[in-house]
């Protein structure tokens, strides 16, 4: 779906979610504020609160009433590819298997 083609709340979660892709955006990032994003944005407060509780619901950010909003530190992982997120699962497997084998092939088999 092109950006064009989503709802205005639509659009400022993906492009959040983007931000957060790119690393543009990191764990603990304030977000601007709702005035500012709908600022941005040119549309209604509530538009971006609607936004907001999306990406809150999504796992990607976490608000503090009078502080703000932030990005969420595993927010990396709520917004990745399906297949990124199997790379990662697949690559921290091999890590586990690799760290397994060394400790047999020293003799080090847990054993104390």
């Amino acid at each position: 779906m092109a950006t064009e083609d989503l709802q205005p709340y639509q659009r400022i979660v993906q492009e959040v979610k983007d931000q957060v892709r790119l690393g543009r955006l990191k764990g603990n990032d304030k977000l601007p504020s709702t005035r500012e994003l709908a600022d941005h944005y040119g549309v209604a407060p509530g538009t971006v609160q609607r936004a907001l509780t999306e990406l809150r619901a999504g796992g990607v950010i976490y608000s503090h009433q009078g502080r703000g909003s932030f990005i969420r530190e595993s927010a990396v992982d709520a917004v990745a590819d399906p297949t990124a997120q199997a790379i990662r699962r697949l690559e921290q497997q091999v890590a586990d298997l690799t760290e397994r084998l060394e400790r047999l092939e020293s003799g080090d088999n847990g054993r104390s």
